[in-house]
């Protein structure tokens, strides 16, 4: 008879693998499980085209927690993180370009407005002050505000503490940063419309909100929290693509002793009386492990590897009233050569970076209001990068790639627009029209374009509603609320069962908190069962 896993973690997504590695560290005999043919979930890397290699669905990295970094040793595993060297945004007659260099952004901003100029530079030293402040609550467990037990209260406490210690100006932007919209936040800095525009950007990624909504604020500073090399708001691309990160972190597991399978998907969870005992495959197979962690989201985890019945009615309720709301997809295009635009500075540095198609708030407002009314966004915010410009393994020789990350893309299509197997193409053809807009010979270059929708990142990816993040971003949705009020510390109602992905606190993006947060807290439950 087969001796029982320690562990069985559903999905092969960087998060299930940061679990993986934690556990196995810590001598549990541990076994991942990943449906798909290629592990990294949405930090992927695929050959999509002979010879043409693309971080699919999460293209840039930022988040990825710095303590996973040196605790994992990732950098002897392989992973090489290339700095993305800032942000172009091609105007009508004109542009705007933010680059790594202080000294050469200061004077491009000053080219638009010399008070703006001024304003960049205190609005930057305050976000970082506010990312500092905030950042200690993505590697701490969030309490459960109603429990008996004060002890797991105390982080809080200390928040509460550094809170009363920030000036009054920086407590007042921080209740700010908690309420308002993203435009209005910046509003209060700027007056430089395409800064304005481009900056909000960051506050609407995976949310099915537009940059006037209240909340977006927050997920901009959510974003900034980012950092590389000790650096905040710095973002850089993998060597090798985002899948390049997940490989890292699996090598780490495998040295470790986990044992990793890809091509076995996850039928069902199996119960026996209040706790998991195991999983069973698609294939008919059971595995036995004394806890089961799943890294796919609420939907995924509670309502279809689980049978109906298993879980108390209201907590099920909960879980359906989870917001994803997709609103995203992706073109990744195989290039015959770099595009040319029709302004922009001179030389190609200023396509090294990210080039963001955010014109103007009004702009980007009218690719929400599409959204909105069950559209995709005839002209979308793109943020574009060509990853062959600082990775040219990435691509055949003189040949590039081009990744375009589009808003809006809302999953629920309104009645009468098909269904997104219908809207493909032309959704993919909008990309590329607003493209044209500003870089004409873009359609005389594609050689081979991929067009993913929400509803393949539901179906491939099994992400519910195509939603990048487990769950939108609302400030409902986070800390002790994630995934469920009450249920926020990476346990489950059902004994032994554990969430580890992005569902749970922190939340989205190339971060590996919530793997390693589950790891630690399912490590921390186990020494107290023996103690006690």
């Amino acid at each position: 008879m087969t001796r029982p896993y320690d562990a069985v973690i559903i999905g092969g997504g960087h998060n299930g693998l940061t679990s993986a590695a934690y556990l196995a560290r810590a001598g549990r005999r541990v076994l991942v499980l990943e449906r798909r043919h290629v592990l990294g979930g949405a930090a992927v890397t695929e050959e999509v085209f002979p010879g043409f290699r693309f971080s699919v669905c999460s293209y840039v990295v930022s988040l990825l927690r710095p303590e996973i970094i040196r605790e994992l040793e990732l950098p002897r595993h392989g992973l090489e993180i290339l700095p993305l060297d800032g942000t172009f945004t091609p105007l009508d007659g004109g542009w705007l370009w933010r680059t790594n260099d202080h000294a050469q952004t200061m004077r491009e901003i000053r080219r638009w407005s010399a008070s703006d100029a001024e304003a960049y530079e205190d609005y930057g030293r305050l976000m970082v002050e506010m990312a500092r402040f905030i950042k200690p609550i993505l590697s701490i467990v969030p309490p459960d505000p109603m429990a008996l037990d004060p002890r797991p209260l105390l982080p809080l406490a200390g928040l509460a503490r550094r809170f009363a210690q920030l000036p009054e100006e920086q407590q007042a932007v921080f209740i700010q940063l908690m309420t308002m919209s993203a435009a209005d936040f910046l509003d209060q800095w700027f007056e430089t419309d395409p800064l304005k525009a481009t900056m909000s950007a960051s506050g609407i990624i995976g949310t099915f909100l537009g940059v006037r909504s209240p909340g977006t604020a927050y997920v901009l500073l959510h974003h900034y929290m980012g950092e590389i090399d000790g650096a905040f708001r710095a973002w850089g691309i993998p060597r090798g693509g985002t899948g390049a990160v997940s490989e890292s972190i699996a090598s780490a597991a495998r040295q470790a002793g986990a044992e990793i399978r890809i091509e076995a998907p996850v039928a069902r969870i199996r119960v026996r009386g209040d706790r998991a005992t195991g999983v069973v495959l698609e294939s008919g197979e059971e595995v036995d492990a004394s806890v089961v962690l799943s890294s796919a989201d609420a939907n995924v985890t509670f309502l279809k590897l689980l049978e109906p019945g298993t879980l108390d009615p209201r907590f099920e309720a909960d879980v359906r009233r989870y917001r994803f709301r997709g609103s995203s997809g992706k073109v990744n295009l195989a290039l015959d050569g770099l595009p040319s635009f029709t302004d922009g500075p001179e030389g190609g540095e200023h396509l090294r970076g990210a080039v963001s198609f955010s014109p103007s708030l009004e702009y980007m407002e009218r690719a929400y209001d599409d959204a909105k009314y069950g559209r995709f966004s005839r002209r979308p915010y793109i943020d574009i990068v060509m990853p062959t410009l600082v990775d040219p393994s990435m691509a055949p020789p003189g040949k590039h790639t081009m990744s375009c990350f589009v808003q809006y893309a809302p999953y629920e299509l309104a009645e009468g627009e098909g269904t997104w197997d219908d809207q493909r193409e032309a959704f993919g053809d909008a990309v590329i029209d607003t493209i044209a807009e500003r870089a004409p010979n873009i359609r005389d270059l594609i050689l081979h374009r991929q067009v993913v929708t929400p509803l393949d990142l539901e179906r491939e990816w099994s992400l519910t509603e195509g939603n990048i993040f487990q769950g939108e971003l609302g400030l409902e949705q986070l800390f002790f609320n994630r995934p469920v009020p009450g249920w926020a510390r990476y346990r489950t109602p059902i004994r032994d069962l554990w969430m580890c992905g992005s569902a749970a606190h922190p939340g989205g993006g190339i971060m590996g908190a919530p793997g390693r947060l589950a790891a630690l807290e399912v490590l921390s439950a186990a020494k107290a069962r023996r103690a006690a």
